[in-house]
């Protein structure tokens, strides 16, 4: 008989590598993540996410290869339509973790056959409103939400105080957009606002899914009443995501007058500030004076051509010192506080993010929220003065998304107090503790040194003067 090749055998799949190849329970082991109110189900690829595949396609266009871990739990909760209260870190993709469902709802509610092209929200207002504590945080959700929903027709608006309100009524008015992102004092504005017909510029009574961004930093900044009041107006049937980082009681209470039974998911610890172990963290401790000195050396060493760098000051007089001398020392950079117009202010971090200005000098108004992709380097010039958790919060700016970073703290005898909490941060990231910050633990903050040489001693830019101890000019604000 006729010899006949035999078929080679069938290749075998590749086996699962990383998280693919754990189960649920060890997936979230890994990632220490916990619920209640919930069994919790698992999707560790975009695969299995029940969507069209347009927005599949869409996030796998931003460069995303699989859900983060909040995101592989928060959204088949979503899919419910059950309220969930996500308590994760900043760097997290918690903004996915809210927006994938989001715009997920709005394709659903859409006619069937329609055309896909930018469609207007009703009159009875957005489909989905995301409230968030600061400009900066709006306006980079709101870049988000149009990088995502371009290809799926879906049109957002952002509106935020700090910038003129005119153009944002009319985008309200005229556009409808199916997304609104807001902070609270500009939303109650337009809530209140009156066209010249007598109609309202928005509002929520049609709105079905409430997310709130960084809860916990909105509670602290005071708005608790105005979440309040915006929730007043909405219909109690909505879906609510809840977001924050931290779980201080007063966000307790804010949570409990407007979850309704709840899903609680629970990333990371919760019961102590854990810093991300993809940050490699150094601490120099040293003399006031000599911060700027240090600087200059660590970014000579550190800072190359195509990384950014961000350096956090607490003083606003501090970063315009520190961009003139690394301006001076030929370094582009751009500064971002409390006294750049919001305008100003959103050009530098589009120079920053282009990487025109790989340099980014800032006081905390940008520590939280600010998600640019490929910061390879933060600086805690000054280290905060409201201590540990904006510490944590501010070297959480590199090392996001799988990536990994550096920070570099410069810590003082004035800074004494957190010694104990930055050592305990350290450790529980693993990180090498240097044995200065362990002797000022020792000593009670003081570092175990005697005298009066750990004031400012002259030198350092944004202390006293360029060079030496004399230096006019440079301490005013």
């Amino acid at each position: 008989p006729l010899k006949t090749k035999k078929d080679p055998p069938p290749a075998s799949s590749p086996e699962p590598q990383g998280d693919a190849a754990l189960t649920d329970a060890e997936y979230l082991a890994k990632h220490e993540i916990s619920s209640s109110g919930g069994q919790l189900k698992v999707l560790r690829s975009f695969a299995a996410l029940d969507a069209p595949e347009s927005v599949k396609n869409a996030l796998t266009a931003q460069g995303f290869t699989a859900p983060s871990p909040i995101q592989s739990v928060a959204w088949p909760v979503a899919a419910t339509g059950r309220d969930l209260l996500g308590i994760a870190k900043t760097g997290s993709g918690k903004t996915c973790g809210y927006l994938v469902p989001a715009m997920i709802r709005i394709l659903a509610n859409r006619p069937a056959g329609a055309a896909k092209q930018p469609q207007r929200g009703t009159h009875k207002g957005c489909q989905a409103l995301v409230m968030a504590p600061t400009r900066e945080l709006a306006v980079q959700i709101h870049e988000q939400a149009t990088k995502l929903g371009r290809s799926l027709g879906i049109r957002s608006v952002a509106v935020y105080g700090g910038a003129p309100k005119g153009p944002q009524i009319r985008d309200l008015h005229q556009g409808r957009p199916e997304i609104i992102i807001a902070t609270p004092g500009r939303l109650q504005d337009m809530l209140n606002f009156v066209c010249q017909d007598g109609s309202g510029v928005m509002s929520l009574e049609g709105t079905q899914v409430l997310v709130l961004d960084e809860a916990d930093r909105m509670c602290d900044m005071g708005f608790e009443n105005d979440i309040k009041n915006v929730v007043s107006l909405m219909n109690p049937e909505r879906q609510t995501l809840f977001f924050t980082a931290t779980w201080p009681k007063n966000v307790q209470r804010v949570a409990a007058s407007i979850l309704n039974n709840p899903v609680r998911v629970n990333v990371g610890r919760q019961d102590q500030l854990v810093a991300n172990k993809d940050v490699k963290q150094h601490v120099a401790v040293i003399h006031h004076g000599d911060k700027y000195d240090k600087l200059a050396a660590l970014m000579k060493e550190h800072h190359t051509e195509g990384k950014r760098t961000i350096i956090f000051c607490n003083k606003k007089y501090v970063c315009d010192n520190v961009e003139a001398g690394l301006w001076e020392a030929g370094y582009a950079c751009g500064t971002i506080h409390g006294d750049k117009s919001q305008q100003d202010r959103e050009w530098q971090l589009g120079q920053f993010k282009s990487g025109k200005m790989p340099v980014l000098i800032a006081t905390d108004v940008a520590a939280r929220g600010l998600d640019i992709k490929g910061v390879d380097t933060v600086f805690n010039y000054d280290f905060p003065s409201s201590g540990a958790e904006d510490y944590v919060h501010r070297i959480g700016r590199t090392g996001r998304a799988g990536a990994t970073g550096a920070s570099h703290t410069f810590f003082t005898k004035e800074d004494g107090k957190y010694a104990g909490e930055l050592v305990k941060i350290m450790r529980d990231a693993g990180q090498e503790v240097p044995e200065a910050l362990q002797a000022m633990v020792r000593g009670g903050g003081s570092g175990g040194r005697g005298g009066g040489n750990w004031g400012n001693k002259g030198g350092g830019w944004g202390n006293k003067g360029r060079s030496g101890g004399g230096g006019g000019g440079w301490n005013k604000g």
